[in-house]
């Protein structure tokens, strides 16, 4: 496969091909060939730009192997993509259910002789032959496709037809249990993040916003992105300047500029600026196939239990080998030595795993959790340290003016119809909290402002006129833009800071017109949630926040954290992350902003809420779906039984198939015996493994209707 090298750093190799060479096959076979081999963590490709990204273990070696296996991918995973392929799928038409076996082999005994049967079993023996014959001779490897050829040709060998479609058939029941347990997790996450109908702003015929349905928009659409906003389309920008987070699509975590010319494409995120889009490509052809090809990654996004069990399971094949031929040495019986190839533990341990991922993550979407990887299940199991952010977090996303102190010359009519003229153009809670009193106490707020500059973390900056205006934290009005406080201002500040509440500062012209405190409720059983993580095994629960030490400290004895910090920029949110972690701390955060994303990014598990920013969304691990914190502790009690379950059904598959293999080369049980005991046993734990998590008293209760209000 013709490509090049564009980022080769330790651990890290990103390679670039021919944009919409590998065809929607073609990747999953790519990345099955890497990851099969230990070593390697992560592998993700975009269709769009041709962008391979594989992480991976720097051991000596590896990357030279990787390279190899790129290049020499053959053609057969590429091809021209059609119309058909760029028009809107739905997660199962790639994968069509195969036959149910059971149908088939009852038909088969009932409608068809016995040589017909041999006859069509020797036919469909053929692919896991050939499959076999590959991994031999090709690759040089002795894995379970040759152990299963050899047992088939064994059985053929011996006259043996009757172990031959016993064989056969648990071949195929297992391939029906895996794809159908696959196409319903995939269907229930496919539906899950398909979503509402969003509304949008766009450009109206006289230039002014105008705020639509997502599913009106048109090629040629016009559509206005602002600070922390979810690009909805593809297509070029017309203006605007801005940072854009093209992770969803390339992998790469690093914001790239667009001005006008640039191209962007639906699902990535504005960090920062604001850019007007031309859409080239709207609606199902762009969102629903971002979501088609985030579940493809998700699904390569294996947890190292998963592959320690697989490596493993591999390992032990070649024994089987040496024990059927140590077998035949010591009793010169043919019939004994083939027994010792009927039975192998990768076979069930390949098909119970991924089921019991794909089963606990289709689980975690009913209970309104949503995980994005086998990995980040383990990662939620084992963490030690849980981090949250507390604005927009530990508080609903619902906060409100509680009190507004004006200095002179400004009232508070005019200071609070200024503040929602400059916050209503930026989708955060707190803006909206000032825009929303504005309305209540029936203020209209002309746009007599020029450009509005948003800074990140940091507040709001403007002119109105002629004055400069600014609108933000005591860092950004006090610190930043040096206007000074006033010593009745710092009164007051301290007063409503030994309330809890936050405070935004309004200056105008270098003076100090007034503060507005913000009020915001905890989020339903936050306290009970702390709580609850800590009789799992956190033993360490710490709230990061801008707030002043006073609000901070308040809001974490009320809710029973460990610790706090306070007065942090988005900065030293990620530089105390870092710190955690060079003390070997296993840290899940938890963050809902767009200045939270650095953190997330950091965290073992990153953890957002379904009703904060797109970015910190679209950075993070695990999405708690409903905005409801207290999925928390479900979320880490169904990663601890996904585990559990993982490492009993491994223990169980060796314990088991160990028996069956005793028994076979003991001549207690003949070769048919020994096939139905060891494929029956692999059915049973596949069907253990897709079996509810949770009990019904261990999901996510109903929040009460009261608390909605």
């Amino acid at each position: 496969m013709n490509g090049r090298v564009i980022s080769d750093l330790r651990g890290r190799l990103r390679v670039r091909v021919k944009p919409l060479s590998l065809g929607p096959g073609g990747f999953d076979r790519l990345s099955a060939t890497l990851m099969k081999y230990g070593g390697v963590k992560y592998v993700s490709y975009s269709r769009l730009t041709g962008g391979i990204l594989v992480l991976y273990d720097d051991t000596p070696g590896k990357r030279l192997f990787l390279l190899r296996t790129i290049n020499e991918f053959g053609d057969d995973g590429l091809h021209p993509v059609s119309a058909k392929e760029t028009a809107p799928l739905s997660v199962g038409e790639e994968a069509p259910l195969p036959y149910n076996p059971v149908w088939v082999l009852f038909l088969k005994r009932l409608v068809l002789p016995f040589p017909v049967r041999v006859a069509l079993s020797v036919f469909s023996a053929v692919p896991y032959v050939l499959k076999g014959l590959k991994e031999l001779l090709w690759r040089n490897r002795l894995t379970v496709e040759v152990l299963d050829a050899v047992a088939l040709g064994v059985c053929f060998g011996r006259a043996d037809f009757k172990s031959a479609g016993t064989l056969l058939f648990f071949f195929s029941l297992s391939n029906y249990l895996e794809a159908w347990t696959r196409r319903k997790s995939l269907s229930v996450l496919f539906h899950s993040l398909k979503g509402p109908d969003e509304n949008v702003w766009v450009k109206g015929k006289d230039g002014k916003p105008v705020l639509v349905p997502e599913s009106r928009l048109q090629i040629g659409s016009e559509v206005i992105v602002q600070s922390g906003g979810l690009i909805p389309v593809d297509g070029v920008v017309e203006s605007g300047d801005a940072m854009v987070n093209q992770a969803t699509m390339t992998g790469e975590p690093l914001p790239v500029h667009k001005a006008p010319g640039g191209a962007v494409f639906a699902g990535t995120t504005v960090e920062e600026g604001e850019i007007v889009v031309k859409a080239s490509r709207v609606g199902g052809s762009t969102r629903i196939r971002s979501i088609i090809e985030y579940i493809k990654e998700s699904e390569a996004s294996k947890s190292g239990l998963q592959g320690r069990a697989e490596r493993m399971a591999d390992a032990i094949v070649p024994f089987n080998f040496l024990l059927a031929f140590a077998t035949f040495l010591v009793t010169r019986n043919v019939a004994k030595a083939g027994n010792a190839l009927l039975v192998d533990y990768s076979c069930a341990i390949r098909l119970s795993t991924p089921i019991a991922v794909l089963s606990a993550m289709r689980e975690g979407n009913e209970s309104g959790i949503l995980v994005k990887g086998g990995r980040y299940l383990e990662e939620l199991a084992s963490a030690d340290t849980c981090v949250f952010d507390k604005t927009g977090t530990l508080t609903e996303a619902r906060p409100q003016v509680s009190e507004l102190v004006t200095f002179p010359p400004f009232d508070r009519p005019e200071a609070l119809r200024l503040a929602a003229c400059l916050e209503e153009h930026f989708p955060h809670p707190v803006g909206r909290a000032v825009v929303n009193q504005a309305k209540r106490e029936g203020l209209s707020h002309a746009e007599e402002h020029t450009r509005v500059d948003y800074v990140v973390a940091h507040g709001i900056s403007s002119a109105w006129r002629g004055k400069k205006v600014l609108l933000g934290s005591r860092h950004f009005v006090f610190e930043d833009e040096k206007v000074p406080l006033p010593p009745e201002a710092e009164a007051e500040a301290e007063r409503i800071a030994a309330k809890g509440e936050s405070m935004i500062y309004l200056a105008v012209e270098g003076r100090l017109a007034a503060i507005i405190s913000i009020s915001d409720r905890v989020r339903y059983r936050a306290k009970e949630t702390i709580a609850e993580l800590k009789s799992r095994g956190v033993d360490r629960t710490v709230m990061l926040t801008g707030d002043v030490r006073a609000t901070a400290r308040n809001m974490s004895e009320r809710i029973g954290f460990h610790e706090f910090q306070a007065e942090l920029l988005p900065d030293d949110k990620a530089a105390y992350l870092s710190r955690l972690k060079d003390e070997g701390r296993r840290v899940m955060m938890v963050g809902d902003g767009l200045n939270d994303s650095a953190a997330l990014s950091l965290a073992r598990v990153g953890v957002a809420l379904s009703d904060g920013s797109e970015l910190a969304k679209d950075v993070a691990n695990v999405q708690l779906l409903n905005g409801r914190i207290d999925a928390l502790p479900v979320a880490r009690l169904l990663a601890e039984r996904t585990t559990r379950r993982i490492h009993e059904n491994y223990w169980i598959i060796v314990i088991l198939n160990t028996v069956f293999l005793g028994l076979g080369l003991l001549g207690v049980a003949g070769a048919g015996l020994v096939s139905f005991l060891h494929n029956g046993a692999t059915v049973l734990v596949a069907a253990r493994a897709s079996r509810p998590f949770l009990r019904p008293e261990e999901r996510l209760a109903p929040k009460p209707k009261e608390e909605d209000d």
